[in-house]
């Protein structure tokens, strides 16, 4: 009997109005906790320390203070900041334009061509990263080094020279992702309502006015959100580059980026404290650069009433 009312008391909380929403909201404060403040504690503590073997030392600031003076990652920082411009140029408007171009009357076989950009997507960076590192070879044997011999011109050895590096790791990005990026405006141009065309068209608007004036506005909630994670995902790359060039020794580190030395430091040199403050320093900087464009763009501004 004991048993059996203390089953039915555990059914009632369980089922209870105002414990319901509790126990469902449980699963993600206990996750959260567990893989991301528990984690973030952990890095910060570390930053102020040397990790040994044997145990941790207290450093202070000096992992921070080594950082001002480190060139390497200077120049990774520097490689992150212009890939994450660069694919921001590339990765907004162009699909953009192909998800307009798509929702409109002149494309037949829509979904054919949705699934035909979103496919390099599903494919594994490890495999993306390899076949594009043997495109770009700087031997003749190359694909693209026999595109140039078909025109005439020499070989280049494309992944050891800054302007054709930069083209071989942005061209894998945008064949990656602009599939994504197309398909997050696609869902955005699906919540304009067709009446406000309608209108411009009685008014006399062109395509250009129509997409100016009617579908770039009322995209912005889409165009924030797309430029938000982009942002994040520019400055945290790591496995192209690292696939591009077979790892983080890329000539000159023109292929090193901020997470690709995190993981050098980190992973191969086992410097933990030393790596847990670049991730610090990363964290800081897409934070900054996000909460910037979120307050050009207007996003933490309140609504009139």
């Amino acid at each position: 009997m004991e048993k059996k009312k203390q089953g039915n008391a555990f059914t009632r909380f369980i089922y209870s109005q105002k414990t319901a929403p509790y126990v469902f909201v449980l699963p993600f404060i206990l996750s959260f906790c567990i893989f991301w403040i528990y984690p973030m504690l952990s890095t910060i503590t570390m930053s102020f320390q040397n990790i040994k073997p044997a145990g941790a030392e207290w450093v202070g600031l000096s992992n921070y203070a080594k950082l001002l003076k480190d060139g390497v990652f200077h120049q990774a920082v520097r490689n992150s900041v212009m890939y994450m411009v660069l694919t921001l140029i590339l990765l907004l408007p162009f699909p953009m334009l192909w998800a307009v171009l798509i929702d409109s009357n002149l494309v037949k076989a829509k979904g054919v061509w949705k699934a035909v950009l979103y496919v390099p997507a599903l494919t594994s960076v490890v495999i993306s990263g390899t076949l594009f590192r043997l495109m770009f070879s700087e031997y003749k044997t190359g694909f693209m080094n026999q595109v140039l011999a078909f025109f005439g011109q020499p070989a280049v050895k494309w992944l050891k020279m800054y302007p054709t590096s930069y083209f071989a790791l942005l061209l894998l990005c945008c064949w990656r992702w602009t599939g994504v990026n197309m398909l997050y405006f696609l869902s955005g141009l699906k919540n304009i309502d067709a009446a406000l065309y309608e209108s411009a068209d009685i008014d006399g608007a062109t395509a250009w006015q129509k997409f100016r004036y009617v579908t770039v506005p009322l995209l912005k909630p889409t165009i924030i959100y797309v430029l938000t994670i982009s942002i994040y995902a520019g400055l945290a790359m790591f496995l192209e580059s690292f696939m591009l060039w077979a790892g983080n020794s890329s000539p000159n580190n023109i292929g090193l980026t901020i997470v690709g030395y995190l993981y050098k430091r980190g992973i191969e040199k086992n410097q933990m404290g030393y790596a847990s403050a670049v991730g610090l320093v990363l964290l800081v900087v897409a934070l900054i650069i996000n909460m910037a464009q979120l307050i050009a763009t207007g996003t933490f501004k309140k609504e009139e009433r």
